[in-house]
């Protein structure tokens, strides 16, 4: 699971007839700097499946890659992304950000 920031939503004119109904979100996941402060995510935008009603500037947790389908197992939809939980408060310990960091030479 990564932890990423809603910057906009997503409107289909085409979709897959398992999808119908479904609400779009993009996301934009957040490395360890940036869930810290210090500096602005690198990552690319995700596209993820919204079941959850999020809003505009939510933190969430994403889950991508083929666990994105199992919730809708033994249907089969070609997902790639799903969001898994609303984050209504996370805490940051700087230390261990710092540690972390500098053990991995940044």
């Amino acid at each position: 699971m990564k932890i990423g920031r809603v910057v906009g939503r997503l409107s289909l004119s085409k979709v897959h007839p398992s999808l119908v109904g479904r609400r779009w979100i993009i996301t934009l996941p957040l490395n360890l700097p940036a869930l810290a402060g210090r500096e602005t995510s690198r990552d690319e935008e995700v596209i993820a499946s919204d079941d959850l009603g999020v809003l505009p500037e939510s933190m969430i947790g994403i889950t991508d890659g083929r666990e994105a389908a199992a919730p809708y197992e033994p249907a089969r939809k070609p997902i790639d992304a799903y969001v898994a939980c609303i984050l209504d408060e996370f805490r940051i310990d700087q230390g261990e950000v710092d540690q972390l960091l500098k053990s991995k030479g940044k």
